[in-house]
């Protein structure tokens, strides 16, 4: 599915993981099918489908991927791994997913899996435990300029006037966006490897300090920093 081809946007992740689903075994209609709660495909068992075919679907008002309401997801990047073993190369494929509720949430995953769903699933799962929270404004930027670092990546982020935008690309815009904020600067100033931009974008986030902490910490009021 993927062969020879290369990823570019997060537009082309979500087609074909839209793409991957719809491949999956549906159920089959009439007398014959009754009673079936698994499917069997290459010998192995799929789990319970709805209706449509669709894995995901288990609760009212759960999204495709299992997500709460609140949450919303977004795949950055798929790729195809590997490993060697005795009998031959085992080929994988792994997904780094972001999630957040653009209210001061945001979270990243992980997750490996043969098939592109599972390799998902497995992402927004782990995105879940990794969520943290983040300081936005009135006017749903940064207090003031941080930057953040992750091994060989170095991301920049800094506040913006109101009506500018989000200044981001990749991975990086995908963290800003789902977090909540509106108009930011956003630089990177190291490696652009997908999973190291976004913990060094959210280490950044994360740095940010409310005027009211700091004049608390030097014993002043906020009129006076």
């Amino acid at each position: 599915m993927l062969d020879n081809q290369e990823i570019k946007t997060a537009e082309q992740l979500d087609v074909i993981a839209e793409k991957a689903v719809e491949s999956e075994p549906k159920e089959i209609s009439g007398p014959a099918s009754s009673g079936v709660q698994n499917k069997t495909f290459g010998g192995n068992t799929r789990g319970s489908f709805s209706s449509d075919g669709k894995p995901g679907f288990k609760k009212p008002g759960q999204k495709r991927w299992g997500m709460n309401s609140d949450m919303e997801e977004k795949v950055v990047d798929i790729k195809r791994i590997s490993k060697t073993t005795k009998g031959g190369r085992r080929m994988r494929f792994s997904a780094l997913v972001i999630i957040g509720d653009k209210k001061g949430k945001v979270g990243y995953g992980i997750g490996k899996s043969i098939e592109v769903p599972v390799a998902i699933k497995k992402a927004l799962k782990n995105a879940q435990k990794s969520i943290v929270n983040v300081v936005i404004n009135k006017r749903g930027t940064l207090y003031h300029e941080v930057t953040g670092k992750t091994c060989a990546s170095k991301v920049l982020v800094k506040p913006a006037p109101l009506g500018t935008g989000l200044i981001a690309g990749g991975a990086i815009r995908s963290v800003i966006e789902l977090a909540g904020y509106k108009d930011v600067y956003t630089k990177n100033l190291g490696a652009n490897s997908a999973l190291n931009m976004v913990q060094a974008t959210i280490d950044a986030l994360k740095q940010q300090r409310h005027p009211g902490k700091v004049a608390q910490m030097r014993d002043k009021h906020v009129s006076e920093l």
